[in-house]
C-alpha cells in the first residue's frame, strides 16, 4: 500500500524459532545483550515503593527473535492478569481496518462513511479514512485526560458521549481543512471504529465475534477483552484489555509484516502504511504514522502507546518487542519513555 524504501526492513521469523501458537518460546537474551544493564533498569522500574520519577510498572516483557527473553511483574500482578490498553487500542483498530481492506470492504483513501457528514455542502463529507487514521481530519477535539472542564475525551468516554462515542466525536466541527493539520484525538478513532462496523455490516456481539475470528484467535490472543458502547461500537480509542503476552503477540504480528505462522492477516503493505510518517507539529517529540507512534526507541521503531504508561514498542532493526504496563502520571511519561529507550539500547 505504501513504498517501504525509506523504512527499516521488517525481520522474518527465525527458522529455528516456533511461532507462539500455543505458548511463547522462551530463552535467555542473546550473548550480545547488555544483561547487566537490563537487569539494573528492571530493578529500578520494579523497585518497591515505585520510583517517583516513573510511577508503578506492573508488567514488562521483552521479545527478541520471536522468543520471550525477559519478563517481570510487580507485587501481586501475574502473567495471567490483563492490563488496560488505553490508546494501545488505537493500533488494534488500525489492524481491524487492515483486515477489512484485505477483504475489499474498505478503501482508506475514499471519504469516510459517516452519516453525520452527509448533508449537502458539509465540508466534513470529504474527510477520508486515511486522514482519520493519520489524525489529520481537521476536526475540533480537546484531548485532555486531566481537566474534565475542557476535556472532550473525558466527556466522550465517561460523560454525555459514552453511550454513542462515534456520534459524539462526529458532531464536532472542522477547525482546519482536512489533511492540513495534525491533532491527536481519541474521538477520531471511534469514528474509524464505527466506519469499520458499517463496512462489515455488524456491530456489538457480532463485531466482537468477527474481531476474535479474524484477529485475536489466529494470533492466539485469547485474553483480549474489547469494550463496546451502548450502540455496539467498539471503543477503539481506549478499551481493549489483554495480558502482556498477548499485547506482545499483537506486536509480533506487526513485526512480521502482518503474517502469522504462514497466514497473511493484514494486507501486504499495511504495516508499512502504519509506520509511514505523517506531518506532525515541531513541538511533538515523537513521530506519528497511521494510528501508530514513531521513533520512541530510536529511528525505525514504532509503537502502540497508551495513557498512564501502556506501551508495545517494536524495534525492527533489533527484532525486539518491548511491552510495558503500569500506572504513570502524565508528568512521569517522559521518564517512562526514556526508560524504554534505555532498555532497547541494552539490545544494541
Amino acid at each position: 500500500m505504501t513504498s517501504s524504501r525509506s523504512l527499516v526492513p521488517l525481520p522474518s521469523q527465525p527458522t529455528d524459532t516456533p511461532w507462539p501458537v500455543a505458548g511463547w518460546p522462551e530463552a535467555p537474551p542473546s550473548g550480545d545483550v547488555d544483561s547487566s544493564n537490563l537487569n539494573r533498569l528492571l530493578d529500578l522500574a520494579f523497585s518497591d515503593p515505585a520510583p517517583e520519577v516513573m510511577g508503578e510498572t506492573h508488567a514488562f516483557l521483552a521479545v527478541q527473535g520471536g522468543r520471550i527473553v525477559s519478563e517481570r511483574y510487580w507485587r501481586e500482578y501475574t502473567v495471567g492478569d490483563t492490563y488496560p490498553s488505553w490508546s494501545e487500542a488505537k493500533s488494534i483498530t488500525h489492524a481491524l481496518v487492515g483486515i477489512l481492506t484485505r477483504e475489499g470492504l474498505i478503501d482508506v483513501h475514499a471519504p469516510a462513511d459517516v452519516p453525520e457528514w452527509q448533508a449537502p455542502g458539509d465540508p466534513r463529507r470529504h474527510i477520508t479514512l486515511d486522514q482519520l487514521l493519520r489524525m489529520s481530519s481537521g476536526l475540533k477535539f480537546a484531548e485532555d485526560y486531566v481537566d474534565a472542564g475542557v476535556s472532550d475525551v473525558i466527556e466522550m468516554l465517561f460523560g454525555g458521549g459514552k453511550d454513542d462515542v462515534a456520534s459524539f466525536a462526529a458532531n464536532f466541527p472542522l477547525v482546519h481543512e482536512p489533511g492540513s493539520a495534525w491533532s491527536y484525538a481519541s474521538g477520531t478513532t471511534n469514528i474509524v471504529a464505527r466506519c469499520a462496523a458499517r463496512a462489515l455490516g455488524s456491530s456489538g456481539d457480532a463485531f466482537r465475534s468477527w474481531m476474535f475470528r479474524e484477529l485475536f484467535e489466529p494470533i492466539g490472543a485469547q485474553s483480549a477483552q474489547p469494550k463496546f458502547d451502548e450502540q455496539g461500537t467498539f471503543i477503539g480509542s481506549s478499551f481493549c484489555y489483554a495480558t502482556a503476552r498477548d499485547f506482545a503477540r499483537f506486536g509480533l504480528l506487526y513485526m512480521r509484516d502482518g503474517v502469522w505462522d504462514g497466514q497473511r492477516i493484514l494486507p501486504e503493505g499495511w504495516v508499512d502504511y502504519a509506520r509511514t510518517p505523517t506531518n506532525t507539529p515541531p513541538a511533538e517529540p515523537l513521530g506519528y504514522g497511521a494510528h501508530w507512534w514513531l521513533g520512541l526507541c530510536g529511528p525505525g521503531s514504532f509503537s502502540a502507546n497508551g495513557y498512564q504508561g501502556q506501551y508495545t514498542v517494536l524495534v525492527p532493526e533489533l527484532d525486539v518487542i518491548l511491552v510495558r504496563h503500569g500506572n504513570s502520571m502524565d508528568e512521569q511519561g517522559d521518564e517512562v519513555r526514556r526508560w524504554l529507550a534505555q532498555v532497547a539500547d541494552c539490545f544494541r
